[in-house]
């Protein structure tokens, strides 16, 4: 099951989040929603939520 784990508000933004998380190992999948505005889910593994929150961490506040 995947887990929604951040909603990227430009699709540059979630490519950069799922090019850093897969280069650390996690399996990602970015899923466009169409709001008021295009935005990009970022989506990993339930068991995997955990580890990735660490590090999606250091990414969005380098």
């Amino acid at each position: 099951m995947w887990t929604v784990i951040y909603i990227a508000p430009t699709a540059k933004i979630a490519e950069r989040i799922q090019k850093r998380l897969t280069e650390e190992g996690f399996l990602v999948q970015v899923r466009p929603i169409n709001l008021t505005k295009p935005q990009y889910e970022i989506l990993v593994p339930s068991g995997e939520v955990r580890e990735v929150q660490e590090v999606l961490g250091s990414i969005l506040h380098p």
